[in-house]
């Protein structure tokens, strides 16, 4: 009986080692691994960033559009924008269809964002510097329909009194 639980305890300790060394690989997979630190530009989600473009450029590309949008503007300048958390790339290609620069845009969480967990269920408020509620993905249903109400409700109530002046 004394060599089975002693068996339980190895395969257990073995299942714990090789979770805990999946979980240490997690950062390096997530970074893109092979992507030097230059290449990577860093957005916050529901943010814009000015990124200088090299001349010449013709024909923006963004591979994901839910998690990044690019609009191209005069003088070489393109404003990116966080969408949805996660990465993809974008490339700067000129008339020819030469590819003028190529970066990986990684959008993440805000720094003053808290979740907060009830069981299952999410819910993300904005601390800055007073907590308020978010509309963000991966939020309860309920809870993320009820923001997205009040905040198109608000909008739309900004909008409609500044056009009638």
């Amino acid at each position: 009986m004394a060599a089975l639980w002693s068996l339980r305890n190895v395969v257990h300790s073995a299942r714990i080692g090789l979770a805990a060394s999946a979980l240490l690989m997690i950062p390096a997979l997530a970074s893109g691994g092979d992507t030097p630190p230059g290449d990577r530009l860093n957005i916050s989600m529901d943010e814009a960033r000015l990124v200088r473009l090299p001349e010449r450029v013709a024909t923006i590309v963004i591979g994901n559009p839910l998690i990044a949008d690019a609009s191209l503007q005069p003088g070489g300048v393109v404003v990116l924008t966080g969408k949805g958390y996660g990465a993809t790339n974008f490339i700067a290609l000129d008339r020819k269809g030469n590819a003028l620069l190529e970066k990986i845009i990684e959008v993440r969480g805000a720094i003053d964002t808290v979740v907060v967990y009830k069981g299952v269920n999410r819910e993300t408020y904005s601390c800055a510097p007073n907590c308020q509620p978010v509309i963000a993905p991966g939020d309860l249903q309920q809870f993320y329909n009820q923001i997205l109400v009040q905040t198109t409700t608000r909008s739309t109530q900004a909008s409609s009194s500044s056009s009638s002046r």
